[in-house]
């Protein structure tokens, strides 16, 4: 009799053990970023210290972010804990960040990465609905493909 319970209970504990393994990690913000200038299919474009693409969202205007939660889903905010440095051909001129989120800024842009990029050097994020773009060393929007 004891078996059986066993048995009939261990369909539950599986299945307990699996939601908690599908839940989403939190992720904190680094204690230290950079952004910096990589050569890509695009031309040199902007990327965070690992060297994954980073994009901006034509929808945001004056260093504010219009991607609501939906929209971060798929185009996760770069944020640090304290300031974000520019490194290799990054304008240090250009870098800031929006105050209320931690978000990291480069020119007027708001920074995002895009989740179908899966390795350094991805550039899938380019195009998207003709709003999502890399940024070049000047702040400017790389319209190309």
């Amino acid at each position: 009799m004891r078996a059986r319970k066993g048995i009939l209970l261990l369909p539950v504990l599986l299945a307990g053990l699996a939601a908690c393994g599908n839940e989403a990690p939190q992720q904190d913000a680094p204690a230290k970023v950079e952004v910096k200038i990589a050569q890509s299919d695009l031309g040199p474009i902007l990327v965070d210290q690992t060297g994954r693409t980073l994009y901006a969202f034509t929808k945001d205007e004056n260093k504010s972010s219009a991607c609501d939660a939906d929209c971060i889903a798929v185009w996760p905010a770069l944020t640090a804990e304290s300031k974000v440095d520019a490194k290799d051909g990054a304008d240090v001129q250009l870098v800031s960040q929006l105050d209320e989120s931690s978000q990291a800024v480069y020119g007027k842009w708001p920074l995002y990465y895009y989740v179908g990029d899966q390795v350094a050097g991805d550039v899938n994020g380019q195009g998207v609905d003709d709003e999502w773009f890399a940024i070049a060393a000047d702040g400017k929007l790389v319209k190309k493909s």
